[in-house]
This record gives structure tokens, C-alpha cells and sequence, in this order.
């Protein structure tokens, strides 16, 4: 075991494995380990170069490998795929993982502080809230539906529902389901209450982040997608430009092409789901904004593109602004101000 220079762990719930080799490319363990078991088996080694997929739990054990002295890197599980072969298991994907994290054109993932670990939790939590929210609304506009009562879109559709469920004077809905409809209407109340609470531990983050607060200048970029991107970049000099940072969250043209002849198509949607709807929609509601048309660039695109696509565009350029604004340690410019 002292002679092991490079380790594949493949991480799981209870029992990982272990692929190393030497210097020479020779493999000198190949074994399962309990959840228990690891840190100590781990503190038995010399210091060396470990990888593991960024996967669930991964930034915890890169934080406690970390400190018994030991390098760890983290890979996209997608860059890990190719090198595994013939029979998908365990053993395999470690020598797999061992392989890959030796490749010097591998691309590898920063691991998250604990505080960042903690902001992005928020925001699963918080997207969870809204998706649930969405739900109960819509099992609420269906089930009025059927006896005739529709409503307008949004929330002001909802309120007129719930008004309508309040109203003992309305007799449209039967008695059995009414009263399973207050228990719907009481669950969005919960849920509301539960989302600004959220909202409230979010806003607190992003106060005492100095990221956050110099992406909060930039327009369309309010405090919830401030701290998303925030707690989901933990370096920006990963990227070598703007351009490289929003296309790993999917919101630059694909290419296709062939023979020295590229073409450009829809965006990618590679990377973050979260992080890109969150650019678009603050971008939609900028563009809503009346100081949308006081931007020059924005007011030419407008002028010749339709709105969404004028969203995807704008929100491209605000996370290559974000970029610029995290690696510089800046806060936002506009065109007017620099000049």
C-alpha cells in the first residue's frame, strides 16, 4: 500500500471501491470498503492523488480526504463513462475513475466549501417549494374546472379561485369536494409561508456574501439567482472566459458540422437546468421592465428579435458579465457608466 500513487474511489451509500496503481501503472489495490472503514483505511496511506466522480456526498469525503493530506479531484460522472470497460459495476468504475482522473486533459470540479454546500441545499429546498406550489395550483385550477369555474393565469387566477372557495354564498362546487378543496387552499398557504421563510434564509446568505452582492448589480440578476450562482461556482478561473462559463450552463448556440463547415442551432441546454431558467426568467423580467428600453443593446435586439429570444441572448450575456464580475472582483458597469 505505500507504493500507491493514484486512487479511483467510486463513491456509494454503505460500501465503496477502491482501484490504485503504482508509478508504474501497475494496480496495487483493488478492494471494497464499509462507510466506516474509510477515513481510517485512508489515513493509513501516504499522501496521493485521488478521484472520485462529483456525484452526491463527493464534496464531503474531497473536504475529509482533504485534510489526512491527500489531493482529491473531482470529474463530471459523463467525463468518467468512456473509460470503463466492457461490464458496468463497482470495481469497474473505480479503475475507471483512477484512470480518468490521471488523463491531463480530464476537466475537474472544484470542491465546494461547506457554506456553499449549504446555499445550494437552500435552493434545492426552495425549488422543491415552488415545484409543489405549482402542483397544488394546478390540482386546484383542474378540479374547479370541471364544474365550470376557470380563472385567469397566474396568480391573480388563484386568488380569485380561493375568493371564490371562501365565499359561503357559493354553492357551485358539492359540499365533499369543497371541503377538500379548503384542504388544498390551506396547503398554499403553508407552502407561501414556507417559501418566504426560505427567501428569508437566502437573502441573509447572499448579505454576507461578497459574491452575491456584486452579482445583485447586474440587471435581471435578482437574489435568488445571485446566490445560485454563487454557491454553484466555487472557481471562476476554471473558465478561460465569459463565453466558456455560459456555455457550461447551456445557453450558447450548438455546433454541428462536418468537412470545415460548422452550423449553429438552438442553444445547447448543457450543464445547470437551474441555474439557466433562473438567467432566462430574470432575464424576461427585465426585458418587462421599463428600464429595458434605456439599454441600447437590448432596445436594437428587440427591434428585430422576439422577446424570448432577445431572453436567451441577454441572459448569455449577463452570465458572461457574471463571470467577469466574480473573476475581477467587480461589481456591474453600465454601458453609460464605463463610458
Amino acid at each position: 500500500m505505500t507504493d500507491v500513487t493514484r486512487i479511483g474511489l467510486d463513491l456509494a451509500k454503505s460500501v465503496f471501491q477502491v482501484h490504485g496503481v503504482n508509478a508504474d501503472e501497475v494496480v496495487t489495490i483493488r478492494r471494497s470498503l464499509r462507510r466506516g472503514q474509510l477515513l481510517a483505511w485512508f489515513s493509513q496511506l501516504p499522501p496521493c492523488l485521488i478521484g472520485m466522480e462529483a456525484c452526491a456526498g463527493a464534496h464531503y469525503w474531497a473536504g475529509e480526504l482533504g485534510k489526512l493530506g491527500h489531493t482529491v479531484r473531482l470529474m463530471p460522472p459523463g467525463y468518467v463513462k468512456a473509460y470503463v470497460r466492457r461490464n458496468k459495476n463497482d470495481a469497474a468504475d473505480a479503475a475507471a475513475i483512477c484512470e480518468a482522473v490521471g488523463r491531463p486533459s480530464m476537466r475537474f470540479v472544484p470542491a465546494k466549501t461547506p457554506e456553499q454546500q449549504a446555499a445550494g441545499g437552500i435552493h434545492r429546498v426552495r425549488a422543491l417549494l415552488v415545484k409543489q406550489e405549482t402542483m397544488v395550483m394546478n390540482s386546484l385550477r383542474g378540479l374547479m374546472a370541471e364544474f365550470g369555474i376557470v380563472a385567469a393565469q397566474g396568480r391573480k387566477g388563484i386568488a380569485d379561485l380561493l375568493a371564490i372557495l371562501n365565499d359561503p354564498e357559493d354553492a357551485r362546487i358539492p359540499e365533499p369536494l369543497h371541503a377538500s378543496l379548503q384542504a388544498l387552499a390551506a396547503t398554499l398557504r403553508s407552502l407561501a409561508a414556507q417559501l418566504k421563510t426560505v427567501d428569508k434564509a437566502l437573502a441573509a446568505w447572499g448579505r454576507r456574501d461578497a459574491t452575491t452582492r456584486r452579482l445583485s448589480t447586474i440587471p435581471g440578476f435578482g437574489v435568488v439567482t445571485a446566490t445560485a450562482i454563487a454557491a454553484h461556482v466555487t472557481d471562476p478561473h476554471v473558465f478561460a472566459s465569459g463565453r466558456g462559463f455560459s456555455a457550461s450552463i447551456g445557453v450558447v448556440p450548438r455546433q454541428q458540422g462536418t468537412g470545415g463547415k460548422v452550423c449553429l442551432g438552438p442553444i445547447s441546454k448543457k450543464g445547470s437546468r437551474y441555474l439557466r431558467r433562473l438567467a432566462v426568467s430574470g432575464a424576461m423580467s427585465f426585458l418587462r421592465s421599463p428600464h429595458a428600453r434605456k439599454d441600447p443593446w437590448v432596445a436594437k435586439m428587440l427591434a428585430s428579435k422576439p422577446m424570448k429570444v432577445v431572453a436567451v441572448a441577454l441572459a448569455n450575456k449577463n452570465l458572461r458579465i457574471a463571470w467577469a464580475l466574480m473573476v475581477r472582483g467587480e461589481e456591474y458597469r453600465s454601458a453609460a457608466v464605463a463610458a
